[in-house]
């Protein structure tokens, strides 16, 4: 009886022994008070972190989790860069019925570019062309070589400037036939020739050797009643002033007058004062 309760109390103590060891193990802190912490469960491990069962020893480094080896992205294929085309040509200038002609007054008058006289237009024939039209008033100025273009630049290039009787002092020249007008000074040009168009049939501008004899920056035409810009007179009510209509209008002309272009009138009233001498010769088709 004796030996019977003596092994009671022994499987007793054996489970008392073996339930302070489960708490143990479920405890944060480590036996040794370092804080490392007691190997846990397997079940436990795998639940929470997948894991591997065999937990490292205490006091050694984890081992570093496993890389899964990473996907070299496959190299997408360049995509070849295409040339851009060239930018398309601006397309040259109509060409006109007189088209060696302006070339060839023009390459004699020059400052309007290079000009290939060869009969056929080119850009640089084309710029050279609508450089003369803008300068003369030309409309149109789209560099196509026609009648007009042709006309103004036959009488600018064909102009002899020592024909003009010109004195020592300031002259304005105006020559009736080829319908040009240009300023000297003691033999040498101040103005180059520059267009003009003076009296129609009935009104013919008078030839002969005059003085300015009055100036006025807008004169009024009492007979016309129109103004006239830039007014220099130098016979009678015969003077020079900007043009009121379309100079290259060649089928009408002036009372008499000696019509010019904006820019040339103002620059023949920045030249001129009372008493310049104007000399007129020539004779105008038709008048």
């Amino acid at each position: 009886m004796k030996r019977v309760r003596f092994a009671a109390r022994v499987v007793s103590l054996a489970a008392v022994v073996l339930v302070g060891v489960g708490a143990c193990a479920l405890d944060p802190q480590g036996d040794d008070g370092s804080g490392a912490a007691a190997p846990a469960p397997v079940a436990v491990t795998e639940k929470a972190s997948g894991a591997s069962a065999h937990a490292p020893t205490p006091g050694q480094p984890s081992p570093s989790p496993s890389v899964s080896p990473s996907r070299t992205a496959t190299p997408k294929p360049s995509r070849s860069t295409k040339p851009k085309p060239s930018a398309t040509p601006k397309p040259v200038c109509p060409q006109g019925e007189r088209q060696r002609g302006v070339e060839t007054y023009l390459a004699k008058l020059g400052g309007f570019g290079t000009v290939t006289v060869d009969g056929q237009q080119s850009a640089a024939d084309c710029a050279a062309i609508k450089k003369f039209q803008r300068r003369y008033g030309i409309s149109p100025a789209a560099g196509r070589a026609g009648a007009t273009t042709y006309d103004v630049a036959r009488r600018l290039a064909t102009t002899d400037v020592h024909r003009c009787r010109a004195g020592s002092g300031l002259t304005f020249c105006v020559d009736l036939t080829r319908q040009t007008v240009w300023a000297m000074r003691g033999g040498k040009v101040v103005m180059g020739p520059t267009v003009t168009r003076t009296g129609m049939s009935g009104y013919a501008t008078p030839t002969g050797t005059y003085r300015v004899g009055g100036r006025n920056l807008k004169e009024w035409s009492n007979p016309y009643e129109v103004w006239l810009p830039y007014w220099q007179r130098f016979n009678g009510g015969i003077g020079f002033h900007e043009t009121t209509t379309y100079l290259h209008n060649g089928s009408i002309g002036s009372h008499g007058c000696v019509n010019l272009l904006h820019q040339d009138a103002v620059r023949l009233w920045e030249l001129g004062s009372i008493g310049t001498r104007v000399v007129v010769f020539g004779h105008r088709s038709g008048t």
